[in-house]
């Protein structure tokens, strides 16, 4: 199995390039002139993206294929006080030139919708604000000229009291959404509300892939449902029908990583990878899984990554394709 590692926005190592600097809306509002508040918003967000340009070349360094976007590259994108704005005109070339190099070094770029964009809500102002917001992510990713194997990654999001009657909500607005937008969605189980396996059985009832969160399923599953291999399988069937960009070929699936800060506080996210606790899972799915990508979720981002490639270089059965890629037997 060869497996490629990412991370997620910023880097521990590339200085002055925040991918998500904002401008708070109350600052905004100060200024009296709308029209030039637009326009300072509109050059931080080509800052963002710059940066994330930075960041994207900074990986190639590192040989890293794979990079989570950050969702805040548009800053204040979505507030009541810039209702009517369209910058997306205006950042057009940035995107373009982002989203030009992903590809000509072949690097595999995705988002992650913040939580407060949820399709079981059972408040309408929630529901209509995160179908914008999702809409915003892929008018994003299409600006950047990228393919529907870039992808969105969500949550099924809270219960309300009621994990069925959530769970039926999410899936008839998810099988309701543009199919620009359901094509490009994953689905990840979360550490509190939908377990593993109830989120795969929903992926499967709405043929749509899933990415699985080890960490996430070390907290919160199902009494017998310990081991997150023995999902693996059906988890690998929902990716059966994705395509790489521009290519014929599958798209690996995807699978989040982290470790837990401590026992006091399994639920965050340590700095660093327990390499052992993702061999184990690694083996036992390595017979059955060609390909795989892994996004670290660490908190010392790229910094974790190299070592984790260090940690797993150890371990006679790795072999390393590259600083950030290598075939597990």
């Amino acid at each position: 199995m060869i497996v490629r590692l990412g991370y997620v926005a910023m880097s521990m190592f590339v200085s002055n390039a925040s991918p998500s600097k904002t401008m708070t809306a109350t600052n905004f509002m100060k200024l009296e002139d709308r029209e030039a508040a637009l326009r300072k918003l509109e050059r931080i967000a080509m800052e963002n993206i710059h940066n994330t340009l930075r960041l994207l070349k900074h990986n190639r360094a590192y040989d890293i294929e794979m990079y989570r976007c950050s969702s805040k590259l548009i800053p204040l994108i979505g507030h009541e006080a810039l209702e009517g704005w369209d910058p997306m005109t205006v950042l057009s070339d940035s995107f373009q030139e982002l989203g030009s190099y992903a590809l000509e070094h072949s690097m595999r770029l995705s988002f992650h919708p913040d939580h407060f964009t949820v399709l079981s809500t059972p408040r309408e102002e929630v529901l209509r604000n995160s179908l914008l917001d999702l809409d915003r992510h892929v008018t994003m990713l299409e600006a950047m000229g990228l393919d529907e194997s870039a992808k969105c990654n969500i949550h099924v999001g809270g219960t309300y009291g009621n994990k069925e009657a959530a769970s039926k909500r999410f899936m008839a607005r998810f099988a309701e959404l543009p199919d620009r937008i359901r094509r490009r969605m994953t689905l990840e189980n979360d550490d509190k509300t939908f377990t593993a396996l109830e989120t795969l059985e929903i992926c499967e009832k709405l043929e749509t892939p899933m990415v699985l969160d080890i960490h996430h399923h070390q907290v919160n599953h199902e009494e017998g449902h310990e081991n997150p291999a023995k999902l693996w399988p059906r988890i690998l069937h929902t990716w059966r029908n994705e395509k790489a960009q521009g290519t014929d070929q599958p798209l690996p699936p995807k699978i989040h990583v982290s470790s837990p800060k401590s026992d006091k506080d399994p639920r965050s996210h340590a700095d660093y990878i327990d390499a052992a606790v993702l061999l184990e899972f690694l083996h036992a799915i390595a017979p059955v899984t060609p390909r795989l990508d892994i996004m670290i979720e660490a908190k010392k981002k790229d910094e974790a990554l190299l070592k984790l490639m260090e940690d797993l270089s150890r371990h006679t059965d790795i072999k390393a394709l590259s600083q950030a890629s290598f075939e597990i037997g």
